[in-house]
Formats: C-alpha cells, sequence, structure tokens
C-alpha cells in the first residue's frame, strides 16, 4: 500500500486513485515558498469549493489527493472519516500549513522544540501542551520540528484538509504518548512511502 508523506498512518490509510495563527517569516535564503505563502496557499485552496468536492471520501479510511503546491512546495488534500486522526508526529526541517475546508479539526500540539536526534524518550513539562479547533475556513502555519497531532473528533461528519510543506517532507518521526511521556516509534522517510 503506498502512504502519502504527510499524515496517513499505517493503521488506517485509504489512497485515492488518482491539498488559525499567524506565520511567521521563513529564514532568509531557502528558495522555497514563505509560511505566510504556504498559509495562503492552503486558505485560498481550502476555499475551492469544486476540489473539496471532487475528493473521493471513504467511510473508514482517509483520502488524499496530492497537489501542486506554490514554489516547489509538497501539497495534499485528504479526507478524515469520523474519528480518524494522525498520531503524534512531526515533519522534521519543513515549514507547514494546513486549511480546514469542511467539517473541524482539532490540533493538538507542543509548545517546545524536541532535539533533532539522540533520544528515544522524553518526560514533557505540564505546561507545553496547546490544543486548538479550526473549523471550516479556518488555516494554521507552523515552522520546523513542529510536534503535533490531528484529529476528527466528530461522531458523523467527515472533514477535509489542505496541507502543503516545503520543502517536500525529508522524513517524519512518528511517536507515542503516555502522559507527560513522548516516545520516537518510528522515522519514516520517503521511500517508505510508495
Amino acid at each position: 500500500m503506498s502512504l502519502p508523506a504527510p499524515f496517513p498512518s499505517p493503521a488506517s490509510p485509504s489512497p485515492s486513485s488518482s491539498p488559525s495563527s499567524a506565520p511567521a517569516p521563513r529564514t532568509a535564503g531557502t528558495g522555497g515558498p514563505t509560511l505566510a505563502q504556504l498559509h495562503d496557499f492552503v486558505r485560498r485552496t481550502a476555499a475551492d469549493a469544486r476540489l473539496i468536492a471532487s475528493l473521493p471520501l471513504d467511510p473508514e479510511g482517509r483520502t488524499w489527493v496530492r497537489l501542486d503546491g506554490p514554489r516547489g512546495s509538497e501539497a495534499w488534500l485528504i479526507g478524515w472519516p469520523p474519528g480518524t486522526g494522525t498520531g503524534w508526529h512531526d515533519h522534521a526541517e519543513s515549514l507547514g500549513a494546513f486549511a480546514t475546508a469542511r467539517g473541524a479539526l482539532r490540533e493538538n500540539s507542543l509548545s517546545v522544540r524536541l532535539p533533532a536526534g539522540g533520544w528515544r524518550t522524553l518526560e514533557l513539562t505540564d505546561d507545553v501542551d496547546r490544543s486548538r479547533t479550526l473549523r471550516a475556513g479556518q488555516a494554521r502555519a507552523f515552522g520546523r520540528h513542529h510536534v503535533h497531532e490531528v484529529l476528527n473528533e466528530s461522531a458523523g461528519e467527515h472533514a477535509v484538509s489542505v496541507h502543503a510543506y516545503h520543502p517536500p517532507l525529508p522524513l517524519i518521526r512518528r511517536f507515542s504518548r503516555t502522559g507527560p511521556v513522548l516516545r520516537l516509534e518510528q522515522v519514516e522517510r520517503p521511500e517508505d512511502w510508495s
């Protein structure tokens, strides 16, 4: 089974057959889009009713279609059945943004930058948890090493969202969490998704 880069986990993907906080500036010299450009792209794309309606929705697993992102970024249109989510993960060195096009998505995140490597388990302090709900039309941008999980908590409504990353995802680190303990479980690279 082919897994796209941004979210789908091995437990629940269903690929299709055939993309708020204020954005911060990017570091000079990267040559790609700024966070503001990624944020603008996901908001505009999420407002494209015809595109959103074209995504095939599966009642049990997430569906996705790859999109052309701005200035060499990686972008995805993702459908979320009720009760699905990503699990805790980050996007390594990539900047990112996502917008909800239909329904609502909850993002739980950590307001701390994790070490890039050399650890398997970390104990988090009490003040690092953040949570927000993004309803249709709302977007969020985030910087490198942003650790979060995204969930459709609805009992009966699909959510649809648009995501963009730059540079295209070099890897995703997946984590498990029990109370304050965050454990690195897996590192996925693009070759693992095809």
